[in-house]
């Protein structure tokens, strides 16, 4: 079993940064693609930004040129840098991976606990 671990988020305020970490822990896995999803109130989950085991990555229009995802697969952690925070930003952001153990080849999904991330205006 594989599990996710978050860190990183808090309040702060607009136009100010905040680096995202997700550290994924467990035996024998192997992850492929990690990503950010967040969660505002009264809204749906909704994609952010995500990244493939090779560093192939893809955001959402509205974070475009503003966030960064990255990855260290040595460590099997994957990052979220964001700058220029606007309060649309405020949610509780999830980190995602597919992974699979190394004697199947079906990836599952895990998801971590969630981080709530405030940008006051």
């Amino acid at each position: 079993q594989v599990q996710l671990v978050e860190s990183g988020g808090g309040l702060v305020q607009a136009g100010g940064s905040l680096r995202l970490s997700c550290a994924a822990s467990g035996s024998a896995f192997v992850i492929n693609t990690m990503g950010w999803y967040r969660q505002a109130p009264g809204k749906q989950r909704e994609l952010v930004a995500r990244i493939t085991m090779g560093g192939s990555t893809n955001y959402a229009d509205s974070v475009k040129g503003r966030f960064t995802i990255s990855r260290d697969n040595a460590k099997n952690t994957v990052y979220l840098q964001m700058n220029s925070l606007e309060p649309e930003d405020t949610a509780v952001y999830y980190c995602n991976a597919d992974w699979r153990t190394i004697t199947d080849y079906r990836y599952l999904e895990v998801w971590g606990q969630g981080t709530l991330i405030t940008v006051s205006s």
